[in-house]
């Protein structure tokens, strides 16, 4: 197949704008990384007017389907964790052309997994999970339990997902496979909710005690990286949160995750007057007494 495709990566390999070339091919392991392709064409490039820009090509009965995408796309999906495929392209295609061996130093990069990366992505995992957790049990407490279930099954992901990220690794497709040997009690609580024999009712009201504690126990690792940026300056509007140029990965989970943080008491939420005289503006500032302990744990 490579022969075959030699052509059309050659190509855009000869253009200095190219930074590498992965080529990834299903197998029984790992079918579903290839999206029901056969093959997967990787094309990094430093810049294009398109972040993204994808064809599809056939060979007998072969599918095949060329993704190009910039360098910042791509350092993105990695932060959010919003393209999980692309970890496991990085980590098991081979590598066709590596120029100044990028994709030599994005894999080094990816399993040394710096702090601060870290500290960015269990933020932006944390507030997903904070939105699902509430909106699951607003359900919940609705009767509403085939949506509380659903949301459930989010948060425990997210929280699996965290457990990966603590231990500094990037989570990969296969997350529980992953969960399972990181953190098994996260793993049990999945296993409980989708296999238990009780109703749906009593395994949802199990779960959701399980998981405020859980989220409890991680909520300083949560809020550290948000702190840390509020921290640089006295008081913030939500609109100035939210043009941050860290803060936009956390998009709109942003604000419901300030409100969950005011409520535990790590952000203050201060009054200021505004043109009217019974409505004030909402500043927000970091209380520093729970940033200080979170750095002293």
């Amino acid at each position: 197949m490579e022969q075959v495709l030699r052509p059309i990566y050659q190509e855009r390999a000869s253009q200095a704008n190219t930074l590498g070339v992965i080529l990834v091919e299903k197998n029984n392991e790992r079918s579903n990384v290839t999206d029901t392709f056969d093959t997967i064409l990787l094309i990094i490039v430093k810049e294009a007017i398109q972040p993204v820009f994808t064809k599809h090509y056939s060979y007998d009965d072969h599918k095949v389907a060329l993704h190009t995408i910039t360098e910042e796309q791509i350092r993105k999906w990695l932060l959010i964790g919003s393209n999980k495929k692309v970890v496991d392209w990085i980590f098991f295609g081979r590598v066709l052309f590596d120029r100044n061996e990028f994709f030599h130093k994005l894999k080094i990069e990816l399993q040394e997994f710096p702090f601060n990366g870290r500290k960015i992505k269990i933020g932006i995992q944390f507030s997903k999970l904070i939105r699902r957790y509430l909106e699951g049990k607003e359900y919940f407490e609705k009767g509403h339990y085939l949506d509380a279930y659903s949301h459930v099954v989010d948060s425990l992901h997210y929280l699996g997902r965290l457990s990966i990220i603590n231990s500094g690794l990037y989570p990969e497709v296969t997350v529980w496979a992953q969960v399972k040997k990181i953190e098994p009690a996260i793993y049990k609580l999945y296993e409980e909710l989708v296999t238990s024999n009780e109703s749906l009712e009593k395994r949802l009201e199990l779960l959701f005690l399980a998981s405020e504690f859980l989220i409890h126990s991680r909520t300083d690792d949560g809020a550290r990286h948000i702190l840390e940026v509020m921290q640089t300056k006295e008081f913030w509007t939500i609109q100035e949160l939210h043009d941050h140029h860290e803060l936009k990965n956390y998009s709109v989970d942003l604000e419901v995750f300030i409100e969950y943080l005011v409520g535990k008491g790590y952000i203050l939420a201060e009054l200021d007057i505004s043109k009217s005289e019974a409505v004030f503006h909402r500043h927000y500032k970091v209380n520093l007494a729970m940033l200080e302990k979170i750095r002293g744990n």
